[in-house]
This record gives structure tokens, C-alpha cells and sequence, in this order.
């Protein structure tokens, strides 16, 4: 499973502020119990939000050719290749 991103994480956190304060401001006489569920369903609709927007970043089929590390192929230049006659090393 891939990692969340700090935007992931930012879009989850913003809907469990968002989906916690908006009812309790709309509502604000709620009891302590239902604070107590609104904000367990907003963590819970958080972590869907963070989950879906890391799970569709993954392209689908798309699998690395290869396991091991990638290594950086040294380039040179045309004029400075050891092949070259007179070319300077």
C-alpha cells in the first residue's frame, strides 16, 4: 500500500475538522454522547478521504520492471569520450 502524501494527509485532516464543526455549529445544543459519535464519524470519514486519494494515485497494471535499486547512468560528452582520438581526459 502506498504512503499518504502530506496533501493526502491535509485533505483528510480538513475533512474531519470540517465534518466535525459544521454539525456542532449548525446543532449547538448537542448532547455529549452525540459529540462523542459525530467526532468517532468524522475520524472515520477522514481516514476514507485520506485512503481513496492515496489508493487512486496508483495507476492500475502499472508495476516496476525491476526490484532493485535504480542506478544513475554516467553520461559523457561527445567531445570529452575516451574513445575519441586527442580527446582530452
Amino acid at each position: 500500500m502506498p504512503h499518504p502524501t502530506p496533501r493526502h494527509i491535509a485533505y483528510g485532516s480538513a475533512t474531519v475538522i470540517l465534518s466535525t464543526l459544521l454539525p456542532l455549529l449548525l446543532a449547538p445544543g448537542v448532547p455529549g454522547a452525540a459529540v462523542a459519535a459525530l467526532t468517532a464519524g468524522a475520524l472515520g470519514l477522514g481516514l476514507l478521504v485520506t485512503v481513496t486519494l492515496t489508493a487512486r494515485r496508483r495507476a492500475p497494471g502499472r508495476t516496476v520492471a525491476s526490484g532493485g535499486p535504480r542506478v544513475p547512468v554516467q553520461r559523457t560528452h561527445p567531445m570529452t569520450a575516451p574513445d575519441r582520438p586527442g580527446a582530452r581526459v
